[in-house]
């Protein structure tokens, strides 16, 4: 019975090809060309569960070795990709609104557990100079990662035109590297605020060490408390925190930015985003990053106006994060004893159909990096060409 739904899911395969080999030896083949991935199925029970909930079914299969994937994986995870089968999952827009429960009860709990695995944990493959996990900028494909990362931070500050001395929000600082080159570079002063201890307890770390602490400051802090301050910033900056936001929050950080923001003051929100809107992954959303939604461009920039936000800018650096994250992959791949020793198997075969996973993603198009410059209020003198970006 299994393999005749089978049969009849992977007959809808249009674009690449599927060797399935099955727990009593049996091998059949779905679809032509490429790409081509080769999958061994161990356990009858995994398979059952599969049609059931494909994704998580499928993800703890990997990471419980139950299924065998011939390398390189990504060559699966492109066929994925490029083939969104049709499985009885309820509609699209059910998904959309089960994935409202991003309360902010719950949010602290979301950010600890991805952010709070272990500072040492992302040292291993993270660059250790800027410790940024997010998209890097690339000049040429020779940049190392390092340089990348340091780049997308210039990149970024510039498009803030922050001039000496002026105050900077960072919503979601991370482990501060962003905040950190502001002072350094610019005089800036400015807070961060993030709901890992981990990270908070690195950047406050790192801003002493630097002699930087008098002019900046992190705070463990859930983005939303700063409606209840009367502090405002001639710049507010956020750089990977919109994915955790959740869907049916967004209004709820533009309340933020439009609370801390000066009146002619610049923002700038970068975010992986969607094409159109689209539900989570479930795997990703138990394993990885629960709460977290991947919005859509035109879901982010609708609400700008409402709150006297001009969009100046907007750029995608997809192809950039795809970059990123192979960087990323091959230094995990690297530290993989150190990263069972720390952890387990599963841990690392889950961290690394993640990374795999999210590269592919990137890769294929399939997602995107936004990057909105606003200000409050109009500007009819704002630089006429980019070339402000790249001097």
């Amino acid at each position: 019975m299994e393999k005749k739904l089978v049969n009849k899911l992977l007959g809808q395969l249009k674009r690449g090809t599927l060797k399935l080999t099955y727990w009593d030896g049996e091998t059949r083949r779905y679809g032509h060309g490429q790409p081509e991935a080769h999958v061994t199925l161990k356990d009858r029970k995994a398979l059952r569960k599969m049609l059931k909930s494909p994704s998580v079914a499928i993800g703890e299969a990997y990471m419980n070795g139950d299924i065998e994937v011939r390398e390189p994986i990504e060559d699966l995870l492109k066929l994925a990709e490029h083939n969104p089968l049709k499985l009885s999952m309820g509609s699209k827009r059910r998904q959309l609104r089960q994935l409202n429960r991003n309360k902010r009860r719950t949010q602290a709990k979301h950010i600890a557990h991805h952010y709070d695995v272990g500072n040492d944990f992302y040292r291993l493959w993270l660059d250790k100079e800027t410790m940024q996990y997010t998209c890097a900028y690339f000049k040429t494909p020779k940049d190392a990662l390092a340089r990348a990362q340091t780049q997308k931070t210039d990149h970024v500050l510039r498009k803030l035109q922050i001039q000496p001395g002026q105050s900077v929000l960072d919503l979601g600082c991370g482990w501060g590297y962003l905040l950190l080159k502001a002072a350094e570079k610019y005089g800036a002063t400015g807070l961060g605020v993030t709901l890992s201890r981990e990270q908070h307890a690195y950047a406050t770390t790192e801003a002493k060490k630097r002699g930087l602490d008098k002019q900046i400051s992190f705070k463990l802090l859930n983005y939303q408390d700063l409606l209840q301050s009367q502090r405002v910033f001639d710049r507010v900056v956020s750089v990977g925190i919109l994915e955790h936001v959740g869907r049916g929050n967004h209004q709820s950080y533009f309340d933020v930015v439009n609370h801390t923001l000066k009146d002619g003051g610049i923002s700038v929100l970068h975010s992986i985003t969607h094409q159109a809107e689209s539900p989570s992954d479930p795997w990703i959303d138990k394993y990885i990053f629960p709460g977290g939604y991947i919005p859509s461009v035109r879901e982010i920039t609708a609400l700008m106006p409402a709150q006297g936000f001009y969009l100046f800018d907007y750029e995608n650096l997809g192809q950039h994060y795809a970059r990123t994250i192979e960087h990323w992959w091959k230094n995990f791949e690297r530290h993989k004893p150190e990263v069972i020793r720390m952890y387990d198997e599963r841990f690392y075969r889950m961290w690394r159909l993640y990374l795999i996973g999210a590269m592919t993603t990137f890769s294929t198009g399939s997602a995107h990096l936004s990057q909105w410059t606003f200000k409050k209020g109009q500007d009819p003198a704002w630089p006429p060409t980019r070339d402000y970006l790249y001097k």
